[in-house]
């Protein structure tokens, strides 16, 4: 059974935005507070944002000002709004609870110089 579905990534130029979201089953969703992740190619997956279940949030800081972690508890969703994007945040994002348990299959984000 599918727990976290991410999507919305792909290809885009440096400056440019995505936003990505990520379908939780209630079980995991309600009430925890939800996380997004990523991994480069070679690299460890990483930290990059987290939301509070009464939504306070916080970020690495690399991407602070620049992307932006909300959820909505009545669609079990959490997104995560990327602006001014660069090179380096190419990588698989995966969403999953401060505490993560099994991933979904994540979504790519890639992003041209």
């Amino acid at each position: 059974q599918v727990q976290l579905v991410e999507s919305g990534g792909g290809l885009v130029q440096a400056g440019g935005s995505l936003r990505l979201s990520c379908a939780a089953s209630g079980r995991i969703f309600s009430g925890n507070a939800m996380a997004w992740y990523r991994q480069a190619p070679g690299k460890q997956r990483e930290f990059v944002a987290v939301i509070s279940s009464g939504g306070s949030t916080n970020y690495r800081n690399s991407v602070k000002g620049r992307f932006t972690i909300s959820r909505d508890n009545a669609k079990n969703t959490v997104y995560l709004q990327m602006n001014s994007l660069k090179p380096e945040d190419t990588a698989v994002y995966y969403c999953n609870t401060d505490r993560p348990g099994p991933w979904g299959q994540g979504t790519q984000v890639t992003v041209s110089s």
